[in-house]
């Protein structure tokens, strides 16, 4: 079993939160794992976090060489830069900025964004529309979540239109109705009218018992 010390606490901890969008491009740092982990830490701390080395090295429960590592590793990266701030007490103290990695991050988002985009206009714009709003980023990210799960722009156009229909137009629930109709095998807007075909005819068939009462031989009339 592999030892991380205080980084396998601080996971169980729930107090590093890693977004999914980071979580996305952690391939495209070109870091390992542990300074993955050492980096989502310094996150946690703030946007300027005073280079304390050895605090750092006590609460990862490893030496010194070893965060120097990852230091190094992510400045050579760029994805952090050692900065050097004058104090209240007119004394100079080092700092680990996280600008180059939040720029990195934004960089990253904004041309995934566009490549959806790109790729989707028209969804994008029926949702935009029938939401009333512009779609957030994370939005986006759902989206395309979409499309990674191969649900074609049919499906989804569908899926949106059945929200709307419904009266509950929010991304939740089309992503519901779009699991819903994945479990039925519906993939097409073909398969959405025979479903729904099928449904009306279930329900016309459906035999209604009828209170038989003949009023006519009341006993009591």
């Amino acid at each position: 079993m592999m030892k991380y010390g205080k980084v396998v606490e601080l996971v169980k901890e729930k107090s590093i939160v890693i977004p999914m969008y980071i979580y996305r491009i952690f391939p495209k740092l070109e870091i390992n794992l542990e300074t993955f982990i050492f980096l989502m830490y310094l996150t946690s701390k703030g946007d300027m976090l005073l280079l304390d080395v050895k605090k750092l090295s006590e609460e990862f429960s490893c030496d010194i060489k070893k965060i120097m590592g990852y230091i190094s590793l992510l400045q050579e990266k760029k994805l952090i830069e050692l900065k050097v701030v004058k104090n209240d007490k007119n004394i100079m103290e080092e700092y680990i900025s996280l600008d180059f990695f939040y720029e990195k991050v934004s960089i990253n988002l904004i041309e995934n964004i566009n490549e959806v985009k790109e790729d989707n206009t028209n969804i994008f714009e029926i949702l935009e529309r029938e939401l009333g709003k512009q779609l957030t980023p994370i939005e986006y990210e759902i989206v395309k979540a979409w499309k990674e799960s191969n649900y074609t722009d049919e499906i989804i156009k569908e899926a949106i239109k059945e929200a709307v229909y419904n009266g509950v137009a929010n991304l939740r629930y089309i992503d519901k109705i779009l699991y819903e109709w994945a479990k039925k095998n519906i993939k097409t807007k073909e398969d959405v009218e025979k479903n729904k075909k099928e449904f009306r005819e279930k329900e016309k068939n459906k035999k209604i018992d009828v209170f038989d009462y003949d009023w006519m031989e009341d006993e009591d009339a």
